[in-house]
This record gives structure tokens, sequence and C-alpha cells, in this order.
């Protein structure tokens, strides 16, 4: 479904000459927004700054639960300021069950409790580890394995009948083996074969605090600050971890805001 995808925002600036910034992307809950600004010029989101390059590049993106409207601020070189509200695509998401994990994967035991922390603070760290010169984000994203969409991004989880957290990645099936591929180019920020609940996972930097993880995969094949290419091969998929099943899970995140990949596949 698509939420506004490649829409034209013209932003009317207020002087005598008229001129026009460009947005590009989905606005709406989980998408991935983009533009380009003169040299020298500021951009806030709801009050808070938005990282802009200097060729004039940004992006940005709205979490799952987005309020309705944003509010985007353009502070120019020479002291004007632009002022827009940006109105976000509200969206339903559905509710999936899952049956036939393992229970300790669903609530998992106290023995787990140091190595978790551990691995949600490889993670964080990963994520953290921004790039900003890079421009990998721009070039859009491929879908990274072959394969059946088997979970959404929104989705309401009941696992083994136990409520829990959204779905905040695209799940694509697949045998076991099948390969999974850089779905953009970037750094590679994390590297690890057997996280508890994540399996094989891969984080990869994007650029501009834009990020992919791909995980539950069955091989890992790339290390931790390796640059890998758009379509490059990084492991495959498996079902380690929490997994009813063989896919890999696909994520991208700006900076610590989940967003959808699916929007960003759409044409």
């Amino acid at each position: 479904m698509k939420y506004l995808k490649h829409i034209l925002l013209l932003l009317a600036f207020y002087s005598s000459v008229a001129e026009a910034t460009e947005l590009k992307g989905d606005i709406a809950q989980g998408g991935l927004v983009w533009g380009q600004l003169k040299h020298g010029a500021e951009l806030r989101l709801d009050g808070k700054p938005v990282y802009v390059g200097k060729e004039g590049y940004f992006v940005f993106g709205f979490s799952r639960d987005a309020a309705d409207t944003a509010t985007l601020v353009i502070l120019h070189r020479d002291g004007r300021r632009e002022e827009r509200t940006l109105n976000v695509a509200q969206r339903k998401f559905n509710i999936e069950r899952i049956e036939g994990l393992p229970p300790k994967t669903v609530t998992p035991p106290a023995s787990w409790t140091e190595r978790r922390k551990v691995e949600t603070g490889r993670v964080r760290k990963a994520r953290a580890a921004r790039a900003v010169t890079r421009l990998d984000w721009l070039n859009g994203f491929i879908k990274p394995a072959e394969g059946r969409f088997s979970g959404f991004y929104g989705s309401q989880r009941i696992l083994n009948g136990k409520p829990r957290s959204p779905h905040y990645g695209l799940d694509i099936a697949g045998p076991v083996g099948t390969p999974i591929v850089a779905p953009a180019g970037g750094i590679v920020t994390l590297a690890a074969p057997d996280f508890l609940l994540e399996g094989g996972i891969v984080i990869i930097d994007h650029g501009y605090g834009v990020s992919s993880t791909l995980f539950h995969m069955n091989s890992v094949d790339v290390q931790e600050g390796q640059r890998i290419e758009q379509g490059e091969p990084i492991g495959t998929i498996g079902s380690k971890g929490r997994s009813s099943g063989p896919h890999v899970d696909w994520r991208i995140n700006w900076g610590n805001v989940r967003l959808d990949p699916l929007l960003t596949l759409e044409e």
C-alpha cells in the first residue's frame, strides 16, 4: 500500500524571491523522507535538529505511532525562517498471532539477562555509529532476499498467546540457505552469528543515521568494519533465535526511529 510515495511538497519561502524545497518519500507513520537544501541552511523537525550535509541533503523519518501532524522548520543562511505543518498519514496495523515459538524466546529466562544486556548494548552502539558524510541511503533500497513477505511492520504481535511489542520489521520467508544481500550500501557496524533472540545478525550503516538490521540469519558472511555495496551477499536465511520458521527480518532505522522497509521498496 502506498502512502504518498515520492510526493512533492512545495514549501513557499516568505521572501520576495519565489523558491521551493522538495520533499520526497512517505509522509506517513513508518515513512522515510528526504530532500536537499541550499548550503548553510538548518532543519528542525518538531523542534529537534535534523542533520544537513555539506551538499544540502537531509533525511528524516516518522515512527509507527507518529502524531498526525509534524512541524518542519528551515532556517536559511540569510536569516529567513520557513515553517510548514506536515500532515502525517495515519495507518491501521494488523494483529499477528504466532504460535509454536520456543517458550524461552517469548519469556526469556533469568539466566539470559546478562547476555541480553551485552547483545542489546552492541545493537545500540552499532546503530549509533553514524557516518554522516555517506549518502548510501540516497540510492534507495532493494529487497534483501527472494521469498514471500511473511510478517509486516507495525503489526501487533501475539506470541504463543501472549501480547508483545509490535513488529518493526519486514519478514521475508525462504528456505534455509537462501542468499541475503545488502539492501543498500554502507559499512557493517555489527556482525554476529548467534544472538539469543535475533540469531545471526548484521547491521549496516547507510549514512546520516539510516541503518538496516537483518536477523535470524543462518550464516553471517561479513565482518564488522567492512564496506558493502548494495546487492552484495552478506549471509543466508535461517531460523535462529525467536523464529517459527526460516526467514530474514529486515529493519530500517533513522537513529532510534523505526521505519517501514516496505515503504522504501514501493514505486
